[in-house]
């Protein structure tokens, strides 16, 4: 039963979601809020004239590839910053400065040196990510305890041992909740990224359906970026599970 816990309570969620929109339609009764009968039958039509798809892949694809260069990116530094004073030395001033930085604002310089492309995009969603990652990374090693890295190495283990066997399992539930963080804000930046120079991604079709007043497909539309962030958070869940199930057993 514990296991079906987590899926049933998004179900209810989603549907009470779904009550409040239905009753807002109802009392509202204006043709920018349309009713989730009238969303969901605009969901089904773009999705069977394939426009939803191409929209929701090509944004699945910028979100994956910022994640596949900047997480182990990120990870790797700042677990190597956590665990090493003079790595820390360069790289927690650049952190503490940038780290803070609203990544959007970059969005005007970004498409200056890389163009209007898919490039562009998928580097300001990286740095998103990226950053929280690093910082992630390096407060979760500097709390290694001491007695535990002496122990260890009292057993003849070198570097690349405490690295995979002791710093990288220690670290990898803190990471897998900034990555969780990190999503939710890189899914937020890549609807404002798609609204710029660009002819797909739900972001665009978003804008596209308000500019011409096709309201119940710009609802869709937000509802099929709802489901692509609750399918990375699901990804992250699933990976969680099987990298450090101790973690995720916690949790639940």
């Amino acid at each position: 039963m514990k296991k079906y816990k987590k899926p049933l309570s998004a179900l209810m969620a989603f549907a009470l979601l779904l009550l409040l929109w239905a009753l807002a339609a109802f009392v509202i009764k204006k043709p920018f809020l349309p009713g989730p009968w009238l969303s969901a039958k605009a969901f089904l039509a773009l999705l069977k004239s394939g426009a939803l798809l191409k929209h929701a892949l090509a944004s699945l694809k910028r979100v994956l590839a910022s994640l596949g260069f900047a997480f182990p990116l990120a990870a790797a530094l700042g677990l190597w910053a956590g665990r090493s004073v003079k790595v820390d030395s360069l790289v927690s001033p650049l952190a503490y400065v940038l780290h803070p930085l609203p990544k959007a604002a970059l969005l005007p310089v970004i498409m200056l040196l890389f163009g209007l492309g898919d490039s562009a995009k998928i580097i300001l969603l990286g740095l998103v990510i990226f950053f929280q990652a690093l910082v992630s990374a390096m407060d979760s090693a500097r709390r290694l305890s001491r007695e535990l890295v002496d122990s260890v190495r009292s057993l003849g283990a070198g570097k690349r041992d405490m690295a995979f066997i002791v710093i990288l399992p220690a670290a990898l539930p803190e990471l897998f909740t900034s990555l969780r963080v990190s999503l939710g804000t890189a899914v937020a930046v890549l609807f404002l990224s798609e609204t710029f120079a660009t002819e797909n991604g739900l972001g665009f079709l978003i804008v596209d359906s308000w500019a011409r007043i096709a309201y119940p497909e710009m609802y869709a539309a937000i509802l099929a970026l709802s489901f692509l962030g609750l399918g990375l958070f699901a990804m992250a869940d699933v990976a969680e599970k099987l990298l450090c199930p101790w973690a995720a057993q916690r949790r639940n």
